[in-house]
């Protein structure tokens, strides 16, 4: 008689372990989280080679939540057009903003200027901001 109650917990403990099991397999991947995305930026955006400034330009990245991105980033078009580049900033900036939607992330709003790039020593850098004085400081 005890090997009937017993039968039944290992009947019970099987068919939870074919639902988990088929609910684990049923979930779709999960989408690029902002930090996988950003290290596939990093990576498709390794070769800053340049011969002039002219190949140096900037691209927005990730996103405020009231608007605009977060930074920017120095890419050169000496052997690429930056088409994956530019998807995986855009991939990146939405997945950003469904952060802080979930998030509910406030910002200050405030706006970040694009510094530029230029070629220094055969590589694209981003151009320094200048750092601004206080008030009456002569």
């Amino acid at each position: 008689m005890k090997t009937l109650p017993r039968l039944r917990s290992l009947r019970l403990a099987t068919a939870s372990l074919f639902v988990l099991t088929a609910c684990a397999v049923a979930q779709p991947p999960a989408p690029d989280t902002t930090v996988s995305l950003w290290q596939k930026i990093q990576s498709a955006n390794t070769n800053l080679s340049c011969d002039n400034s002219s190949q140096c330009h900037t691209l927005g990245v990730g996103a405020k939540a009231c608007g605009g991105p977060e930074n920017y980033i120095a890419w050169s078009s000496k052997n690429s057009d930056g088409s994956q580049l530019k998807t995986l900033v855009e991939q990146h900036a939405a997945a950003r903003r469904a952060d802080d939607a979930r998030e509910h992330m406030m910002s200050t709003c405030s706006v970040i200027s694009d510094p530029g790039a230029s070629c220094n020593a055969g590589q694209c850098v981003l151009n320094s901001r200048p750092l601004l004085s206080p008030p009456n400081s002569q």
